[in-house]
């Protein structure tokens, strides 16, 4: 049995700027929104009416009347954080790591919902935030060194945030709906941990209990999140810190390799490029079979490292040589 249903779709130039519009004026429901970072399309219920508005459509105005008006704060993530794109090009849409700040700490005007993705990670680069999960009990709070993974379609809702909170987001692929639930009340009942969503289960890692041990590069230690083996391998995620002795040239074969650097300054060498000299705030993407070498590492280096997959190989591979 299929359900036939009417949708109106309206253009608009900016819809952060029109969404007070539709839910504060109109008195409509949103119902769905995204991408998170720049929102384009939003689906909004009411009245009768289902309309889909969306930056760019070919459509004219129609005979609604679009108000320009400031919005920063009211509706889900997309209103009130900033975003910073980390990967400008977005490996052609394979994945957005976004650098999200929320400079006024206190109670977050979200809703619960959820994304349709594959992969998401919330790594909490400085401050914290209240968080409540689908099945994982009472609401906890993310601090500053903690990641979660946020399996897909797991209901979730923020709840408060400190004082220029950032965190670190990653979400595979780069663009994924968003979708408010308006029925389920969160927390949902007690914990259920061993609940599989979508083949992964869901992670919250503390700095507190890791554990560190040789990193795949030598010269380096890391704390493993052991995000890989709750997501079946999809992603991986590491923290790295400067160890003991030299450093080498190296080559992986994993997909996508991402790194941001969360403290300290380091000098990434790459076979047949200029050496690139990082600090903290700066992040970059080494492709499979590419040889390079991390140098000059400060002694207090922090470095997020995020693969896909989780565990993939790791050679020494001196420059000038191939796969």
């Amino acid at each position: 049995m299929t359900e036939t249903r009417a949708e109106v779709r309206l253009p608009t130039q900016e819809l952060r700027d029109d969404i007070p519009f539709y839910t504060k004026v109109l008195g409509m429901r949103m119902d769905m929104i995204y991408p998170a970072d720049n929102p384009s399309v939003a689906v909004f219920s009411g009245h009768g009416l289902r309309l889909r508005v969306e930056k760019g459509a070919a459509e004219p105005a129609g005979t609604i009347r679009i108000l320009t008006q400031d919005l920063w704060g009211d509706i889900d993530r997309a209103g009130f954080a900033h975003y910073r794109d980390l990967i400008p090009d977005r490996l052609g849409g394979s994945i957005i790591a976004s650098h999200i700040r929320i400079p006024d700490g206190g109670p977050v005007p979200d809703m619960v919902h959820y994304h349709t993705v594959g992969f998401q990670l919330i790594f909490c680069y400085r401050g914290w935030v209240d968080l409540v999960y689908e099945d994982q009990g009472e609401p906890f709070r993310l601090h500053e060194g903690n990641c979660v993974i946020q399996p897909p379609q797991i209901r979730h809702r923020v709840l408060y945030a400190s004082d220029n909170i950032e965190v670190i987001e990653i979400g595979v692929p780069a663009e994924h709906v968003t979708t408010i639930d308006y029925e389920m009340e969160l927390p949902n009942g007690p914990a259920n941990p061993d609940r599989v969503f979508d083949g992964q289960r869901f992670v919250h890692h503390k700095a507190s209990e890791a554990v560190w041990t040789p990193f795949r590069i030598p010269g380096f230690r890391s704390r493993d999140t052991f995000i890989a083996e709750n997501t079946g391998n999809v992603a991986g995620v590491h923290v790295v810190h400067r160890d003991r002795g030299a450093t080498a040239w190296t080559r992986h074969d994993a997909d996508i390799l991402f790194t941001f650097v969360m403290v300290g300054r380091v000098v990434l060498e790459g076979d047949g490029r200029e050496p690139y000299a990082l600090e903290a705030g700066d992040a970059f993407v080494v492709p499979p079979g590419m040889a390079v070498r991390y140098t000059d590492a400060s002694d207090d280096i922090e470095l997020l490292e995020v693969s896909l997959p989780g565990v993939f190989k790791t050679e020494t591979a001196p420059p000038g040589t191939t796969g």
